[in-house]
């Protein structure tokens, strides 16, 4: 079986340009699947739908989570679908399951003065003070997703256009707006800050360590968390918080659903969708504090 999964993600690359992350997501599901086969005494050419049924039934007796089975579920059909086009079977065994029943949370978000008192928490005359308000208002003004925000490079600026280009999920590029507040915080940055990090280090990367090295997720993570306390965010915090607002901000103030999708590189409407919830909420919350009959 393995030889066929690594043909498998081999086949997943070249056809979607999914990252080593989503492959290796593929690769654990998958090895899950032929453990749980092993210790069956079965084998994937020969499993059956009720093999997997009672598979996904394990997997609750683990205590897995719903979104995780489905996960694993949703990795299956593709790995059978795969086998079926390569001549290795003849039938995909988990074609008629149903996918667990997950309930969809709604994103975490910040309010506006939430945002503004995260922005403002850096200390914007010390270099990496600087460096991290930068970070702070390129992810909000952007949208972007923690990974792509530490992968950006040089290059992919465009400041006379206030502007970035973002290589996204599946090697999709897209270009967005930043704004005049972000734009006039990355000159300065680039200016005062960058060039006294890396001290005559030579980097592509925009927001590069002393090294040269792009800046990690977890370290940006761990500074939002630092300066929301610093900024006395009560809110449940996630990388993706400041990407959530603004989602929902832009929403609020009345953009289109449209616009929200292609700005933050969703490939598929429905997963915008879920910001309009938040946005609905809030828009209720005003309503019922101003308006005389709310």
């Amino acid at each position: 079986m393995q030889t066929t999964v690594d043909a498998f993600c081999d086949a997943l690359w070249l056809e979607d340009g999914l990252s080593q992350s989503t492959l290796s997501s593929y690769r654990h599901d998958l090895a899950d699947f032929q453990k749980f086969l092993l210790q069956q005494k079965l084998d994937y050419l020969s499993a059956t739908s009720a093999d997997i049924q009672h598979y996904l039934a394990q997997l609750y007796d683990r205590n897995l989570k719903a979104t995780s089975a489905a996960r694993r579920l949703s990795t299956l059909r593709r790995f059978f679908q795969y086998c079926i086009r390569q001549g290795l079977r003849t039938g995909d065994p988990s074609h008629l399951i149903e996918s667990p029943h997950t309930v969809r949370k709604l994103p975490t978000s910040l309010s506006e003065a939430e945002v503004e008192a995260l922005l403002a928490a850096p200390n914007r005359n010390a270099a990496v003070g600087l460096r991290d308000a930068t970070l702070l208002e390129v992810l909000y003004a952007a949208g972007l997703r923690v990974s792509e925000l530490v992968s950006l490079k040089m290059i992919n600026l465009q400041l006379d256009a206030g502007c970035l280009k973002i290589l996204g999920k599946g090697n999709k590029e897209r270009w967005v707006p930043l704004g005049e507040p972000a734009v006039n915080v990355i000159k300065r940055y680039l200016a005062e800050a960058r060039p006294t990090i890396l001290r005559g280090t030579m980097s592509d990367f925009l927001f590069a360590t002393q090294r040269g090295l792009p800046l990690t997720r977890q370290a940006f993570w761990y500074q939002i968390k630092r300066y929301a306390l610093e900024a006395d965010i009560r809110a449940s915090l996630s990388p993706h918080t400041l990407r959530h607002a603004f989602a929902t901000h832009l929403l609020n103030h009345g953009a289109d659903l449209r616009a929200v999708q292609m700005l933050l590189g969703h490939s598929s409407l429905s997963t915008t969708q879920i910001y309009t919830h938040v946005a609905r909420e809030r828009l209720q919350k005003l309503h019922q504090m101003h308006h005389p009959r709310g």
